[in-house]
């Protein structure tokens, strides 16, 4: 356990946006598809993403690193009939979206975790590519893994619960296109993380591939190829909200570019949140700057869409004078750790009050945020939620552990640091 003390500071500057972690996942498994020689140019290099290079690298298409671009490129007709195995380490995406992958093929391949992985939710996508053709054994007693697959699927017709989880009808969208046969794809349940969805379909869309979506039911023609060689990874939105909220927390200044509004991300819903939070925000065509000011008001906001917010959310509202509320989200339970609970803890640290009520947090702020001793934190959301708390803080914090920004934006403390020189 790396601990991490971080003392009270303003964020004043300009950083370039690191690259976009769904969309390296995505590029990732387009590449896979494509099958041909495939650039990933400005990837993301992350543990989550070495999980999926490696991941795709098991089910015929090494991944050869490099720091500005990764190429995919398929290594041949396998041989080989024995069982294929892959570590998805923490990696929900990867789990996803290489359960489909391999469940075109008609290898075994058995798919492993760590941490919580083995215990989020597979039900909805194992229930489709059964439906669609799939053998899938998973454990008794509520565990998903380790998870043995084996296809090939064909195209149909195939229901999913969007309820839990986007990444389950992504992970279908991007592999229905390449069988023979056309499929439509229903949306069943409330819709979660919907603008991960939009991403997946801006992927598909951006290498030639059709699908049309009315309300609830995608239809995909069948027989479709991946058209393009590379693709640049965007800036990550949902690494940037750090950044835009350490400045509107410590009353500082940060401008994040390297963000084109052209491709959907979840987690640009943080620049409404902060503007109705009272700090100032202009819009800019790469990117936005975000400025704090002494205005802070409290606010009611709905995560069901932008769920990887919670906890950063959480913070605004234990830093902001008066009760917020944050709604729905319910996935949030479900991940890395509770983040729901996580963020009471968060809250409850910098001093605020922070009750859960069914479906709501209700934060009542303080406008004189408590030093943070929270030493124990491996959620690597939460690590950053809680940095950004700490420069309001009215001393030192503590926060742990300082690796697991790893898993998302390892950049985070050097990035930190240098807007503001709190970081280790």
């Amino acid at each position: 356990m790396t601990r991490v003390r971080i003392r009270p500071a303003r964020a004043l500057g300009v950083v370039r946006a690191p690259p976009s972690k769904s969309y390296t996942h995505r590029a990732l498994a387009v590449g896979h598809l494509a099958r041909r020689r495939y650039r990933v140019d400005r990837p993301l290099d992350s543990d989550d993403t070495r999980a999926t290079a490696r991941a795709v690298g098991a089910l015929g298409t090494p991944v050869e690193r490099s720091d500005s671009c990764w190429t995919v490129e398929p290594a041949g007709p396998a041989h080989d009939r024995d069982a294929v195995g892959i570590d998805c380490r923490e990696s929900g995406t990867t789990l996803r979206f290489a359960t489909a992958l391999a469940a075109l093929g008609d290898r075994t391949v058995v798919l492993r975790g760590r941490g919580r992985l083995p215990l989020r939710p597979m039900a909805p996508l194992v229930g489709a590519l059964e439906r669609l053709g799939a053998t899938v054994r998973t454990p008794a007693g509520g565990r998903t893994l380790p998870l043995t697959l084996r296809g090939p699927i064909h195209g149909g017709r195939v229901e999913v619960d969007a309820s839990e989880s986007s990444q389950f009808a992504s992970a279908l969208l991007l592999v229905l296109p390449t069988l023979p046969d056309a499929s439509t794809l229903l949306l069943r349940g409330p819709i979660v993380s919907a603008p991960y969805l939009d991403a997946t379909a801006a992927m598909l869309s951006r290498h030639g591939v059709e699908c049309s979506r009315t309300a609830r039911i995608v239809r995909v023609p069948g027989g479709q190829r991946y058209r393009g060689g590379r693709f640049e990874v965007p800036g990550d939105a949902s690494s940037a909200a750090y950044l835009w909220a350490a400045a509107a927390v410590s009353g500082g200044e940060v401008r994040v570019r390297g963000i084109p509004p052209s491709w959907p991300q979840a987690d640009l819903a943080i620049l409404d949140i902060l503007e109705r939070n009272g700090a100032e925000v202009r819009r800019e065509p790469d990117g936005a700057t975000v400025r704090g000011t002494g205005r802070r008001r409290p606010f009611t906001v709905n995560l069901t869409d932008a769920p990887d917010l919670y906890p950063l959310v959480g913070v605004l509202a234990a830093t902001t004078v008066g009760r917020s509320e944050l709604r729905g989200a319910p996935q949030v339970v479900r991940k890395e750790s509770d983040r729901r609970q996580g963020t009471v803890d968060l809250a409850r640290g910098l001093g605020a009050a922070a009750a859960i009520s069914d479906d709501r947090l209700r934060i009542t702020g303080t406008g004189a945020p408590k030093a943070l001793a929270l030493d124990a934190l491996s959620d690597h959301r939460l690590v950053m939620s809680a940095a950004v708390g700490s420069l309001a803080a009215s001393g030192p914090s503590v926060v742990g552990d300082a690796r697991a920004v790893r898993k998302s934006f390892p950049g985070f403390w050097t990035v930190l640091k240098g807007l503001t020189g709190a970081g280790p």
